[in-house]
């Protein structure tokens, strides 16, 4: 009780000393607050961005579907800001340009990026009501990641290879039912998990699958190099014989190691007209060869703004007619803002001159996510679905 006693006088002699001292010099040793970093999205849709760098000269906002950094402007206090026009609905990544430095937002904590371009934070533009890529309250399907050990795909650690699969509400391993598969391939520079962490491939299909406006359908995104020395250096996209060399081990990667494991280890149609595959960029490059040399296999082939910029691409395509190829739905989708534009409109007008089902789709947008999110909520309906 003695050592409770001075304890609790020690207590009293502060307290009274604190009291009795001016109030004004309690408020002298408060540290000022922060200046406000949060970013705002304003009534119209715009959105202002802010970043605290008294040091900087020059500080630049890099938003995701903007072809160029948009410069920021300095108050005394050395925050920066900018306000963008209206943007359209949609969940954008962004970053700061510090004299030329990368830089994401430290005070937000959803985050994207990949192995090849700086990480960024992301923000969500809302629409008037909830979005087809949001976390809404329906009904969940799982997502799940495997390793593998492949004797195909060149340079990975080990021979740990991996793919990410999505399995749609109410799936239920020990069932007879067996569901169609989508194989959902990404772009160049991305992993596996790309198209969950950045594409919210699967939140689109819980919403799709909640409103009935998509077949429940197993998910599957692989990794998609055959060797990653593709993936260490962007010039190699310059060269033919890389490409061909990294396509044809993935091809096989896809066919002999990833596609028997899935129908192994997961309730999963094995005929051709419940196996779809598509995929962005590289990923779309790898989707269209793949579905198109082997419509035996696959009965729904889309690339979203593929990697066909190569004149030899058109020319490795086997004959193709609608009557043997017996294609449910071909799409070829692109950004019209997209350097790959022009390469996907010729592709589209070949197979047209072919006589092949093809469904050219353009949208407004670059070479981003908000693009390929749109490609997938349009795509994903006409999959699998009874004519």
């Amino acid at each position: 009780m003695r050592f409770v006693n001075r304890h609790l006088c020690l207590k009293t002699i502060l307290l009274t000393t604190l009291l009795a001292s001016p109030l004004v010099s309690l408020e002298a040793q408060a540290p000022a607050p922060p200046p406000r970093t949060h970013q705002t999205v304003n009534p119209d849709r715009s959105v202002t961005f802010r970043y605290i760098d008294a040091t900087a000269v020059k500080v630049e906002l890099s938003l995701e579907n903007t072809q160029l950094p948009i410069p920021m402007t300095r108050d005394a206090n050395g925050l920066w800001s900018v306000t963008t026009p209206p943007l359209e609905p949609a969940l954008y990544g962004y970053s700061f340009l510090a004299d030329g430095q990368p830089r994401i937002d430290p005070y937000n904590i959803e985050t994207g990026g990949n192995v090849y371009f700086s990480a960024r934070s992301l923000i969500e533009v809302p629409g008037d009501g909830p979005q087809p890529w949001d976390l809404t309250d329906v009904p969940h399907g799982e997502v799940t990641s495997h390793r593998y050990t492949t004797r195909i795909a060149l340079g990975l650690r080990a021979n740990q290879s991996e793919y990410v699969v999505y399995t749609p509400p109410g799936y239920d391993p020990a069932a007879k039912k067996s569901y169609p598969v989508l194989y959902l391939l990404h772009g160049w520079s991305e992993m596996a998990p790309g198209w969950v962490v950045e594409g919210k491939a699967n939140y689109i299909l819980d919403n799709l699958i909640a409103e009935g406006k998509a077949k429940p359908m197993i998910v599957v995104m692989p990794l998609g190099y055959g060797d990653t020395a593709f993936l260490k250096d962007y010039a190699l996209w310059g060269n033919d014989e890389a490409i061909e060399h990294n396509l044809s081990l993935y091809t096989s990667a896809l066919l002999n190691e990833v596609i028997p494991r899935i129908e192994s280890e997961y309730r999963v149609s094995k005929d051709r007209d419940g196996r779809a595959i598509a995929g962005l960029s590289m990923g779309g490059l790898e989707a269209l060869s793949i579905g198109l040399h082997h419509t035996d296999k696959f009965a729904y082939v889309a690339g979203f703004s593929a990697a066909v910029h190569r004149p030899a691409f058109i020319k490795s395509l086997p004959v193709l007619t609608p009557k043997a190829t017996n294609l449910k739905v071909l799409w070829v989708a692109c950004g019209t803002g997209d350097g790959l534009i022009e390469p996907n409109r010729k592709l589209a007008a070949y197979l047209k001159s072919q006589g092949m089902p093809v469904t050219a789709i353009e949208t407004p947008g670059l070479h981003t996510w908000p693009v390929w999110r749109d490609n997938l909520v349009h795509f994903a309906p006409l999959l699998f679905q009874s004519k």
